[in-house]
Formats: structure tokens, sequence, C-alpha cells
């Protein structure tokens, strides 16, 4: 494992890279503004030349792999296009899901009232699959595990809110932008003059193994990275007291 340039790379050889993304970074150029620091330049950088193969949202951290020349990102595009990698994903959600696993088939689209973002749409939307199982449960948050056997965008929060889970932090699909430990802890109370800080502001959702074909060998292989420092510290104060 290595570190360039706030890069975190995983795994790499002669025909791919794979990243840990931080939260917070882009994995390809903003539209709008190429200068803002995002994985796919930092990898153009390092390496000369690099091809995107999928992508993560902003706020998501976690693996994610690029190609680094035309023969491996032609042989990946085509696993993601069928569908045949596998990519699990793990969130803290709001309430205590009902069911240890289950499956969400709802179709997605583009929701028209607000740009960038998506909704269930039974008439026009695309059909979108995911599974989710649960790994921890709290009085008020579960900890899940989540594999999409579709990439639509935002499909993972989009589901789970659309059953009744939204994430514990999400601008978008949630009332909460924000996690506090006073929710949590009882008689929780800091100085006069001081003002509790959150936790948690961005979306607690985590890249957490990818399964792919590689390239060249054809070799199944998983590559995976443990959860984040802030989510680690969300749980840990989870356990500690919102534990059933």
């Amino acid at each position: 494992m290595a570190v360039v340039k706030s890069i975190d790379i995983v795994f790499e050889d002669d025909d791919i890279v794979v990243i840990n993304k931080p939260s917070g970074m882009l994995s390809i150029p903003d539209r709008y503004n190429a200068a803002i620091p995002n994985a796919q330049a930092l990898l153009t950088e390092l390496y000369g030349g690099i091809f995107v193969v999928h992508r993560l949202d902003r706020e998501t951290s976690g693996i994610i792999c690029f190609a680094k020349n035309e023969d491996a990102h032609r042989h990946l595009s085509l696993q993601f296009n069928k569908h045949t990698v596998t990519k699990i994903y793990h969130a803290i959600v709001q309430g205590k899901v009902a069911q240890p696993e289950g499956d969400i088939d709802l179709p997605l689209a583009p929701n028209p009232m607000r740009g960038g973002t998506m909704r269930v749409d039974k008439l026009e939307g695309k059909p979108s699959h995911t599974h989710y199982r649960v790994l921890e449960t709290f009085k008020h948050y579960t900890y899940v595990e989540a594999q999409i056997f579709t990439g639509r965008m935002h499909q993972i929060r989009v589901h789970l809110q659309a059953i009744g889970y939204p994430m514990m932090v999400d601008e978008y699909y949630s009332k909460k932008t924000e996690f506090y430990l006073s929710e949590v802890k009882a008689r929780y109370h800091t100085k006069k003059t001081d003002e509790e800080l959150p936790m948690l502001t961005r979306v607690p959702l985590h890249a957490y193994a990818l399964t792919i074909e590689h390239p060249r060998t054809n070799e199944i292989i998983t590559i995976s990275a443990d959860l984040p420092k802030d989510l680690r510290a969300v749980l840990t104060q989870l356990r500690k007291h919102d534990a059933i």
C-alpha cells in the first residue's frame, strides 16, 4: 500500500490501479472547474495517462478502479456494463432495519424537481437492484452492507430511503445533514462557552470491496478497504451509547 499525493493506492500492476478514495474527493474532473482536485487528475499526473472505469460520488469513500491502458479499459468497462463485477458498500442508516437482509428492486430516474438527484420512478425509471444485509443494529441506527447489481447514481441512498431507512446524514435524501454525539449520549453537555461540533457531516457510505476479473490474467480478484476514521469513530460511539 502506498500514499501518493493524497492518493491511497491499495493495488496496482501494469494494467490497473485501485485506490481508496477519501470522502470529499471527486473521482473525475468537475465539469465546470477542472482545477478542483480529483482522483483521475492525480493519477494522470502520476502515471502520465489513466482511463476511467467507474466512479464514486464525491462524498462516498472507498475502492475505485482505474485502467492504465486501452486494453485493460476495454476489458473492465465491458465487465461493468454487463454487471459481472461485485460491488460491496457499507453504510450507516437511520432506524432499526426490520429484516436481516433483503432485495430492493425499484426503478430509478433523474429527479426533475431537483437537478443532480434521483428518485424512484416506476413509469420512466431504469431497472435498479440492491441487496442489503444488516451488519449491526443499534437503538436508532443500523450498520448495513449493500451490494448493487446495477450502477445508477445514488442508488443505495435512494433505495434505502425508499424502504424507510435513509442515510444517517444525507443532504438530498434525508432530513439530517449532521450527526451529533448528543443525539445518542445521555447527559451529554459541553462547556457553556463551547458549541457542540457534529461528528459527521457527510453521507456515511463507503465502497468496501470490489471483485473483478483481471483484464490480463482473467483471475478473479477482490480488493477491499476498511472503513475510514470518521465512520469508525461514529460506530464506536453508537456501540457505547446507542447499543440495544
